[in-house]
């Protein structure tokens, strides 16, 4: 059975409102009961464990509690100076203040959230790290609020699981990365062996799981959606047959157009 989009997607915004709002109240050193995860375990799995203790270090301390991926894009995209870059489900902003920093002042990072107490704890992690050159979004990962070929990188940790539109989200992606961009992001992800009742089995949408897309899944849908070089590569077991995952792809470089050979050779012209 297909799941409700506009039900899925209001727990979605409620259950990470109520995660920003735990955190901006001194909540810190959870994931908070609005993340992917709930018990001590699943903690080491998800959030703030999964940044190097220099990074937390470089961040206002809400930015860090305030994680709730399940990896590190930053790392996993290989950023460089004066890049442009787009983070989907940008949440509570670490990615993209550590982003910022990764880019430089030549550089520019986006940070697209639909959650208005995510954005409003984003904006001030931003003041509180003294960045600059990130700027935080309102909108919908189906629906990117840039021009095509806006960014050179799209980076995302553990949201794309959450759409009930996948296929809408990796044709955004394509649609704003601008040709030779490449996408590096960090996910939930099944194998392959199993159905999407049986991932409903292991948790559930909001949990980050029930919604996961498998290996084949991911690697179709990212080439039908005219990315190449898809690589997802398994990182760390989140439940039975579901890994936290790296996900790359890139976008074609724009071919060249040939002029066809019309006619003579224009006068003036060695033959």
């Amino acid at each position: 059975m297909e799941p409700d989009s506009d039900a899925v997607r209001e727990q979605v915004r409620d259950r990470y409102a109520e995660a920003a709002r735990a955190v901006s109240g001194g909540d810190a050193g959870s994931c908070g009961s609005g993340s992917c995860c709930s018990t001590p375990e699943e903690e080491a799995l998800f959030g703030e464990a999964l940044y190097n203790a220099e990074q937390r270090a470089a961040l206002p301390g809400a930015a860090a509690a305030a994680s709730l991926g399940c990896g590190n894009p930053t790392v996993v995209a290989d950023l460089r100076e004066g890049e442009t870059v787009l983070d989907l489900g940008s949440g509570g902003g670490i990615d993209v203040l550590l982003s910022a920093r990764r880019v430089g002042p030549t550089g520019v990072v986006y940070g697209l959230d639909m959650t208005e107490e995510m954005l409003a704890l984003a904006q001030r992690n931003k003041a509180e790290a003294g960045i600059t050159n990130a700027h935080f979004l309102r909108g919908q990962i189906e629906d990117v609020p840039l021009p095509a070929d806006a960014v050179d990188v799209v980076i995302s940790n553990c949201v794309i699981n959450l759409s009930t539109d996948k296929a809408r989200v990796l044709a955004e992606i394509a649609r704003v990365l601008k040709p030779g961009g490449r996408v590096g992001v960090s996910d939930v992800v099944a194998e392959d062996r199993l159905s999407p009742e049986e991932r409903a089995e292991r948790g559930g949408w909001v949990g980050c799981i029930a919604g996961a897309l498998s290996v084949s899944e991911y690697t179709v849908g990212l080439e039908a959606a005219g990315l190449t070089d898809v690589e997802v590569t398994f990182t760390h077991e989140v439940a039975d047959g579901l890994h936290g995952a790296i996900v790359r792809a890139r976008k074609p470089e724009a071919q060249r157009r040939e002029l066809p050979l019309v006619g003579a050779a224009p006068a003036g012209m060695c033959c």
